[in-house]
């Protein structure tokens, strides 16, 4: 442990700028004190003995003033914004990255952005006795001067002043599946809301029937800041109004993919307008991955800091993420290894035949939870990069690509089937895993017990400060991941190429060091950098924000 302590202390830590030389160019004061043609002739003003005096003591005068008043609003600022970098939960992540964002605030209850983010613990710096692939493997990708770019256009803008203030037409929406899921719904639910021009009620969390969570929104979300982000885009209420509670419900759950915002206006308008109250379900997947740029930015504002996590699940989150990060830097992964994993894939777990035998009962005694193509064998689908990593693939990875041995791990997702022996493997190369319940104290996840959605956000805060993050499987929390990742400032994200390693990981004839030679290029461009979205179908902005929500900066103010 002192080994580690020592190395944390070599660490580069980012400290943010002060916001004191943000108000400058926004003062009267400041074109008094950086302008040299004003301060020329202030002084040849004061140069005739006569009104020498009189003009001294006017600019004098007026310099006090201005001086008093720019005091006065530098203070008032700095108290309304709480704190020069507080993006979330006092992160000292710089807040120059989300200085394009300030801007966009037109109100004073309106919350400025660059203050509501869910940002990271800053990357640790590069030191201590580490191998060339050692520092290779800890090194951040260069992010190419991208930032938060969220500025609406003026169109946008205008019909803001109507829609945020509806009152007639209300959307309701219900959402399914585990937490990331969950959150893609209620993006789009906002998204439709604004495309309905309608109200939208707090989106209802569906209980989950495979871990049985029967959370409601407020106990994931926090309500106010929710509501309060999204007011001048949205306008959110927490109940339908009793106007509305004898109104015809009509319940839309028979929703095709990949749906255009014309075809949910052409789709919902009049219906919605003649009953008041639209309740969708099925909503994953089902909105256009290509919307216009002005909605594409307001999935992302949803996304990235409208749906902060509630003050519990925020504050033992941030909590277990200053353990991990105050010791080194540290590796999260998210190991998909859960039994519903198994199940779902149709892949073997690498436990043996006594597990794989215990997943092909319950696949065939519930054939419709197998979600992948039925008529591959496991070989091919594995070879396809269809199933998750298991332990020790995941263990031969993190040591190919310069992990070093010593690294410590947090290992996000649910509990693996087979408990400690699917881990072993993995446990073997890296002894320093750790879990969020070995890094709570006792009593300190009480509070969330059988609410596997907060435990999931738990697991989302804590891997959004690692240094690396590696997912073994793709999958929501993968994509939510990289982008908010990338969002905050391209921090590393190495996704596995599965297709194109695992054939290396059968042939016994080349040795660990080329091995090691081949994954690190196979996972050269894999790092987390800059990717465009483009405009692919399965390409969602919040997994690739760059260049709708992520743009480079237009003169040097950064």
């Amino acid at each position: 442990m002192a080994r580690t302590r020592n190395m944390s202390n070599s660490f580069i830590t980012i400290n943010p700028p002060s916001p004191f030389f943000h108000f400058l160019p926004l003062s009267p004061l400041a074109s008094v004190l950086f302008s040299p043609k004003k301060s020329s002739r202030a002084f040849k003003l004061c140069n005739p003995p006569i009104l020498l005096p009189f003009f001294c003591f006017f600019i004098l005068l007026s310099f006090t003033f201005f001086l008093g008043i720019f005091i006065l609003a530098f203070l008032r600022s700095y108290k309304n914004s709480g704190g020069p970098c507080s993006v979330d939960y006092s992160s000292p992540y710089p807040s120059n990255l989300f200085a394009s964002l300030s801007s966009t605030a037109n109100n004073e209850d309106e919350p400025r952005l660059s203050y509501s983010a869910l940002a990271p613990l800053p990357a640790h710096g590069l030191g201590g006795n580490l191998s060339e692939v050692e520092r290779e493997f800890w090194e951040q990708p260069n992010g190419e001067g991208f930032r938060p770019c969220l500025d609406f256009s003026i169109g946008y803008r205008k019909a803001s002043a109507v829609i945020s203030k509806e009152k007639r037409r209300f959307l309701m929406v219900v959402a399914s599946g585990g937490l990331n899921q969950q959150r893609n719904q209620i993006v789009d639910a906002v998204v439709i809301a604004r495309i309905l021009e309608a109200a939208l009620v707090l989106p209802i969390l569906q209980v989950n029937l495979i871990w049985g969570d029967e959370s409601e929104f407020s106990d994931i979300f926090d309500v106010g800041h929710f509501k309060r982000t999204l007011q001048a885009d949205v306008r959110v209420v927490s109940t339908i109004p009793s106007t509305h509670l004898m109104s015809r419900q009509s319940i839309q759950s028979k929703i095709p993919r990949d749906v255009s915002p014309q075809w949910i206006h052409s789709r919902f308008y009049n219906q919605l307008n003649k009953d008041g109250l639209l309740v969708l379900k099925g909503l994953d997947s089902k909105l256009s991955k290509n919307l216009p740029p002005d909605l594409q930015k307001l999935r992302c504002k949803v996304a990235f800091h409208a749906l902060r996590f509630a003050a519990p699940i925020r504050e033992l989150g941030n909590q277990l993420a200053r353990r991990m990060w105050i010791e080194s830097p540290y590796i999260a992964l998210h190991l998909r290894l859960e039994k519903d994993v198994w199940v779902r894939t149709g892949c073997l777990t690498g436990l043996g035949p006594e597990y794989d035998n215990v997943i092909a009962k319950i696949r065939e005694s519930q054939p419709e939870f197998l979600t992948g193509s039925l008529n591959m064998s496991y070989t091919q689908r594995r070879l396809a990069g269809l199933c998750p990593l298991n332990a020790l693939e995941i263990a031969r990875l993190l040591k190919a690509l310069g992990a070093p041995s010593a690294a410590r791990i947090y290992t996000a997702g649910g509990e693996p089937f087979g408990g400690d022996k699917a881990l072993e493997p993995l446990v073997a190369e890296f002894p320093n895993l750790v879990t969020k319940e070995k890094l709570a104290k006792e009593g300190e996840l009480s509070p969330f017990l059988n609410k596997s959605s907060a435990l999931a956000a738990i697991d989302y805060i804590v891997s959004l400060s690692s240094d690396v993050f590696v997912p073994s499987h793709g999958g929501n929390m993968g994509r939510a991941m990289k982008g908010h990742r990338a969002y905050v400032g391209h921090r590393k994200f190495i996704k596995p190429n599965k297709r194109a390693m695992l054939p290396f990981f059968e042939d016994t004839s080349i040795s660990e060091e080329e091995f090691g030679i081949i994954i690190r290029e196979l996972h050269r461009k894999s790092q987390g950098q800059p990717e465009l979205r483009g405009f692919r179908r399965d390409r969602d902005v919040i997994a690739y924000p760059v260049p709708e929500c992520l743009c480079k900066p237009r003169s040097g103010i950064f």
